[in-house]
């Protein structure tokens, strides 16, 4: 399914860009939780990187301490997120996150630009702001996870490779965005314990 629609979409590498390529900021665990303990609204927009990982039962527990300290937590669900339809809404349930958490894009977009963190875990092609802004990119037009719109984002990456559709993604890049990477559960459960250490 996946694959049908990047097609439909191009499909083919983005040219990159003359001058020099903008880096992704780093930031450790500790001051991610820094930024976590004061959000009022996050979100999580899951990918196949949370599949691959096995993440789905450590997000849960950290959904969990951030609604302990006071936060409104939402998942935002692509619907091509993971290797089939509804692939991240069958892990979640597995994990046991309420269905009234889990929320299509079109339900969340319209309030991203009022979420505090939004928390990319392993999704690159669907977060990607080049699909609404940029006409030359292959994945122009096609519907996406409003992230970019957050306050700040976290986007937790084993590398920085690019996605399934080989196209670079500008929101790594972006002012309001910082990577955390590593292993999506290991990162997510390190976030845990720094709750529980609090």
């Amino acid at each position: 399914f996946g694959s049908l629609l990047f097609k439909s979409f191009g499909g083919s590498k983005k040219k990159g860009a003359a001058g020099p390529a903008k880096e992704p900021k780093a930031i450790s665990v500790e001051d991610a939780y820094m930024i976590l303990e004061a959000a009022k609204n996050v979100v999580f927009v899951p990918g196949y990187g949370m599949a691959v990982a096995q993440a789905q039962h450590a997000v849960k527990e950290l959904c969990d301490k951030l609604e302990e300290n006071g936060a409104e937590v939402n998942f935002a669900i692509h619907p091509v997120a993971g290797r089939m339809p509804g692939h991240m809404n069958v892990l979640l349930a597995e994990a046991n996150v309420p269905y009234e958490q889990l929320k299509t894009a079109d339900e969340m977009n319209p309030q991203m630009s009022n979420v505090d963190v939004a928390i990319v875990i392993g999704a690159n092609d669907v977060v990607n702001p080049d699909a609404i802004h940029d006409e030359s990119s292959p994945l122009y037009g096609m519907p996406i996870v409003n992230a970019h719109e957050a306050r700040t984002v976290f986007v937790l990456k084993r590398g920085k490779g690019t996605g399934f559709s080989g196209v670079e993604n500008p929101l790594f890049t972006n002012d309001n965005t910082v990577m955390i990477y590593g292993d999506a559960k290991a990162t997510v459960s390190a976030l845990v314990s720094e709750f529980n250490d609090q």
